[in-house]
């Protein structure tokens, strides 16, 4: 955590992975919604044009938790 402002900022790694299957916007906040419950997950961007999502996972992450949270909303990774 930021020791200035608390924000985070400059902790974990920008991770892009392809997502299959999202054709609109509640597609895109079903994969927001899944990784927003994945532990050490931060700045989720999702999109819909790239089929992408973008995040931000520290060390307490796991990116497996990442992909599975994913499948389980019905999308490929």
């Amino acid at each position: 955590m930021c020791q200035e402002c608390g924000c985070g900022h400059g902790e974990g790694v920008m991770i892009t992975i392809p997502v299959g299957g999202m054709s609109c916007e509640h597609c895109v906040r079903a994969v927001e919604g899944a990784l927003a419950e994945v532990a050490g997950v931060s700045r989720i961007r999702v999109d819909l044009t790239t089929g992408t999502v973008t995040f931000t996972l520290t060390e307490e992450g796991d990116i497996q938790a990442v992909k599975q949270a994913i499948q389980e909303e019905g999308y490929e990774v």
